[in-house]
């Protein structure tokens, strides 16, 4: 029997110190497949990056759709293989944020997740690049990239939003930020920015909303730089991003773009759906509009 349906399983993503969540998972996705009547397999990641190699297995096998149960970074994972094909991206959510499934209005039960990748309708959104690597929801430059990497650095099982917001307001105190040019389609800023977001959805997860007019299809990015300031003024400005009105905070620009570079003196961090890295001096950005193919449920989201 041909198979239809192809689910990575991340055995970790939002599962803490539960052994039996691979079981668990696996089980729940194939009781669905029988419900919808299709045939499906369930593969779990075994290490960091085999979710694109077994996405990259499905697609030579010509499966059509490719559902990523995991975090944003799983998601980026499968995703970034994806796109371009004419396979679809189903999502389950499982991470410490789910930003990208919150940007796309999906279930965050698991049940109803599945059925909605199974049984819902297949709409194209846009992918962003950062030096040639894929983001689907939002990359950026400076102290997001910081918290980024000491986040990743937890151990499985002490992630969550606790260990998040303590790292983040140690580097509040910590964190030091370099001149940059930046070029936003052909206007050019001088800053010395705390952070730069470029964003595809417009919330990291959990509600802290950066971009509040990113949209996942509309063929942009936001642009978002945060000017630097002292640490306590950083702490304090950083309440309107975890309220979901970062337009209300001083200091901020938005601008909607194509195309980006952003030029230091030195190493730029930064991250791509908080998968981090460190560039030499230059970063560029760009949009590939309509470039991912994603399966939601039928009503509802940001499609409507």
């Amino acid at each position: 029997m041909t198979t239809n349906v192809f689910a990575i399983v991340n055995p970790i993503s939002g599962a803490g110190a539960n052994r039996d969540a691979a079981a668990a998972r696996t089980a729940l996705l194939r009781e669905r497949f029988g419900a919808a009547g299709v045939s499906g397999e369930v593969h779990v990641t075994e290490r960091r990056h085999h979710a694109a190699e077994l996405a990259t297995e499905a697609l030579d096998r010509g499966v059509h759709t490719v559902i990523a149960w995991g975090g944003d970074g799983t998601i980026n994972e499968v995703g970034s293989v994806l796109g371009g094909t004419s396979a679809a991206l189903g999502v389950v959510p499982a991470g410490s944020g789910n930003g990208f499934a919150r940007a796309l209005g999906l279930p965050r039960a698991a049940r109803k997740a599945i059925d909605g990748a199974l049984l819902g309708v297949e709409r194209l959104i846009d992918v962003g690049e950062l030096n040639g690597r894929a983001f689907i929801n939002i990359a950026g430059v400076g102290l997001d990239a910081r918290i980024a990497e000491r986040f990743n650095a937890c151990e499985q099982g002490k992630r969550g939003m606790g260990p998040y917001l303590r790292i983040g307001l140690d580097e509040a105190f910590r964190f030091q930020a370099l001149p940059v040019e930046i070029d936003l389609d052909g206007e050019r800023i001088y800053s010395r920015a705390l952070l730069i977001a470029f964003a595809n959805g417009n919330e990291y997860g959990n509600r802290a909303k950066i971009a509040p007019h990113a949209r996942p299809d509309d063929g942009r990015l936001e642009a978002v730089v945060v000017e630097d300031r002292s640490p306590v003024a950083r702490l304090w400005g950083s309440r309107h991003v975890i309220l979901s009105h970062p337009e209300r905070a001083p200091g901020m620009t938005f601008r909607s773009i194509q195309h980006a570079t952003v030029r230091a003196p030195g190493a730029l961090p930064f991250h791509v759906d908080g998968e981090h890295g460190v560039a030499e001096r230059v970063i560029t950005v760009r949009i590939r509009p309509g470039y991912l193919r994603v399966r939601v449920p039928a009503e509802g989201g940001v499609f409507k």
